[in-house]
């Protein structure tokens, strides 16, 4: 088989859609139920202004938001998967952007909450992404070889290398 011709699906993690759907479902669970219903881990909230976790959250959010939306359109501009690797645009900063971006959106709500039981849920969702992306990177790595061996070398998995 053709690894270049792999749909997108194929050069995923197994259950990536389902790890995409129920992370931010129990997230959502732990950090309303700690948030507004429990109050176990809230206390930082007396001691963050309000005005404070707002600018946070958005900030965090906005970003999120950026990365997603960069990321989806390089990724999807073409119906068909590239068949050469995306090193370009925003991909020549950070191998995983619309991941990051959605590792922000649950550190913005963190940053409005301040519930630390959430935080310990993102500290696990992280670690699932974490192997779910190395999984990918192994699919890419059999398809494009020695070119993402030395993408891998110049471009960070998670934090932006900006300059």
């Amino acid at each position: 088989m053709n690894q270049s011709n792999l749909t997108h699906q194929e050069r995923e993690a197994p259950r990536t859609h389902l790890i995409l759907i129920t992370t931010p479902i129990i997230f959502a669970i732990v950090s309303i139920l700690d948030g507004q219903v429990l109050n176990w881990s809230t206390q930082l909230n007396d001691v963050v202004p309000l005005f404070v976790r707002i600018i946070l959250c958005l900030i965090f959010g906005i970003v999120a938001l950026a990365l997603i939306q960069i990321s989806h359109k390089t990724l999807f501009k073409d119906k068909e998967v590239p068949d050469k690797l995306l090193t370009n645009g925003i991909f020549k900063y950070v191998r995983n952007p619309m991941y990051l971006g959605i590792l922000l959106i649950y550190i913005a709500v963190i940053c409005f909450s301040i519930s630390l039981i959430s935080l310990g849920v993102f500290i696990v969702i992280f670690i699932v992404y974490d192997k779910m992306v190395k999984i990918e990177e192994s699919i890419l790595e059999e398809i494009f070889g020695n070119e993402f061996l030395e993408y891998k070398k110049k471009v960070p998995r998670w934090f932006p290398k900006i300059f």
